[in-house]
């Protein structure tokens, strides 16, 4: 608030209110619920809101002072200004590449991300590029020392912006070819190296274990580059980290500001002052959908959005459509806008660290920062991260399989009859393990019959469990077929049509008064299995209800529908 001069006040003292106050009023909305009892104290609302991520790192609903008794609060992000707009290339058709090069870069995107494979014609894709003004970042898959001596070959005319990376891929470069590509990229005044956390990332690694592979990984070159002569703070300047960004803002934003931290002190350890932290985010490619496609505009404007507040130098957005192949003008056109929208219209970049200072954010960045760091110790001693990364795959399929982690177009509010956009397919794309893999599996092959929705009573009386069931069926490529208000098991009879699953949903007063009777009339009619929206019941073969199985329940139901 402010005062009568305009300047920044504290609240009066009759607005102030206490942590009590707060736990007292939040405990009421969750008594309301149900999710705490009379007796539960108020105390227990901050469990009961507090989730934790899948490296167990608590988030607090609320961010007070205490949070930061002892806290580190260094490494904030050090870009101040707009981040770099970056565009993904990737496919076989070099004219087609260098067409959305070039639209891309008159639309507003200030630097371009290459994937080179073997028979990639460089030269051709970046035909009338102006690589003094255009960064350009590669991404060899094959021979990293080609690919490097391509573009510079190409670039010979001029000389490239400095923010050009040669793309030696710190995970899988041999060391004879870092070294040579880091003599390249000195000669020439640009960056040689990144260091992609997206890679173990795209294959279901979680934010500390993203951050701690990355440290390795950077750390390794370092080693490297400093045996074969380097100086360590010159070899750490041709570094540029990337990282992954999800439409999980908090935790995306306290990751990137504790990569800063992390590299700083592996720096400091090494002796070197003055070297910044260089950041490449990219939009997650695992938590984009196949199916809803359009879902994925929202998905990764809350991602750039985290991008940006967490300090990325360089920004890539997806296209919405690239799950499906290979995107269109339309689909990089909105990813390109994301950016300027965020920065031109809502001014994100004007402020540098704007989460900087808030409780909760300033605690996860430390808890995440401190989690990587001692994994980090872990894997440089020989730990193996593959099967870290299996444990958290595991759980957040369970957590989507419970739809605990719902994914909205596809886990929850499916549309069956939607018309996916058609793309042409990328050759050679890289292998992403999508959240919502499991669900799209079942899309892909829906079930050749429906399920009877047995609804019992009036709409006004069955439509909640039956908008739930019919939601959950469609998560699994199953239709159904409603049998609409009825009156009585002589209605709900006469309207059923002889499908092999029927589900039961109606009021539990229902269900009391003329459930099992109804169950019964529709096995006399055919019916092989019942299903019943609410709490199981003997009558019923199945239940579906909050906290169910997904996946589980709908493998059943397809089964018995095959």
């Amino acid at each position: 608030m402010t005062d009568d001069a305009g300047t920044l006040a504290l609240a009066d003292e009759a607005d102030r209110h206490t942590r009590e106050e707060w736990e007292a009023a939040a405990a009421a909305v969750l008594r309301k619920s149900r999710r705490l009892t009379d007796e539960d104290p108020d105390a227990t609302a901050w469990d009961k809101l507090t989730r934790r991520t899948l490296d167990g790192i608590a988030v607090t609903p609320l961010g007070t002072p205490d949070l930061l008794d002892g806290l580190q609060t260094a490494g904030r992000p050090t870009r101040a200004g707009a981040w770099d707009i970056r565009a993904h290339l990737a496919g076989s058709d070099a004219k087609l590449l260098n067409e959305h090069a070039l639209v891309d870069l008159d639309g507003g995107v200030t630097s371009l991300w290459v994937r080179v494979d073997e028979d990639t014609d460089l030269p051709a894709v970046l035909d009338k590029v102006l690589l003094d003004l255009a960064p350009v970042v590669l991404e060899p898959t094959g021979d990293p020392v080609a690919a490097a001596k391509a573009l510079l070959d190409h670039a010979s005319y001029v000389d490239l912006h400095p923010a050009t990376n040669l793309g030696a891929d710190a995970a899988t470069a041999s060391g004879d070819d870092l070294a040579a590509i880091a003599g390249l990229a000195r000669e020439a005044g640009v960056l040689a190296v990144v260091v992609d956390g997206t890679a173990v990332h795209d294959q279901g690694a979680s934010d500390v274990q993203e951050l701690a592979v990355s440290l390795l990984n950077a750390v390794a070159t370092l080693r490297v580059l400093t045996a074969r002569g380097l100086d360590a703070a010159d070899a750490a300047r041709l570094i540029e980290f990337r990282f992954a960004a999800t439409d999980e803002q908090f935790p995306t934003i306290a990751k990137l500001r504790a990569a800063r931290r992390l590299w700083a002190r592996v720096l400091e350890l090494s002796g070197v002052t003055g070297v910044d932290q260089r950041q490449h985010v990219v939009t997650s490619r695992p938590m984009l959908t196949k199916y809803d496609p359009y879902v994925n505009m929202l998905r990764t404007t809350v991602a750039a959005f985290a991008a940006g507040v967490g300090g990325a130098d360089a920004v890539t957005v997806l296209p919405f459509d690239s799950p499906l192949g290979q995107p269109d003008a339309f689909g990089r056109r909105i990813a390109r806008n994301v950016s300027h929208l965020l920065m031109d219209e809502s001014h994100v970049h004007e402020v540098a660290d704007p989460a900087g200072g808030a409780y909760a954010v300033e605690k996860l960045t430390d808890d995440v920062a401190i989690a990587a760091w001692e994994l980090f110790g872990r894997l440089d001693s020989g730990e193996d991260v593959g099967a870290l990364i299996a444990e958290t795959v595991a759980r957040r399929e369970a957590e989507i399989a419970q739809r605990k982690r719902p994914i909205t177009g596809l886990s929850e509010f499916p549309n069956l009859a939607e018309t996916l956009p058609t793309r042409e397919p990328v050759p050679g794309e890289t292998d992403v393990r999508r959240y919502g893999a499991s669900f799209e599996a079942l899309r892909d092959a829906p079930a050749a019959e429906p399920v009877f929705l047995a609804t019992l009573g009036t709409i006004a009386q069955h439509t909640a469990r039956a908008t739930f069931a019919s939601n959950l069926f469609a998560a699994g490529g199953v239709a159904v077929e409603p049998a609409g208000p009825t009156d009585g098991v002589d209605a709900l009879v006469a309207a059923y049509g002889g499908q092999k699953v029927v589900c039961l949903a109606g009021t539990d007063e229902a269900y009391a008064e003329w459930g099992e009777a109804a169950a019964a009339a529709l096995r006399e009619r055919g019916a092989t299995r019942v299903v019943i929206a609410g709490k199981p019941t003997d009558y019923a073969d199945d239940a579906c209800a909050l906290g169910v199985d997904a996946l589980a329940f709908l493998n059943r139901t397809r089964e018995a529908l095959a």
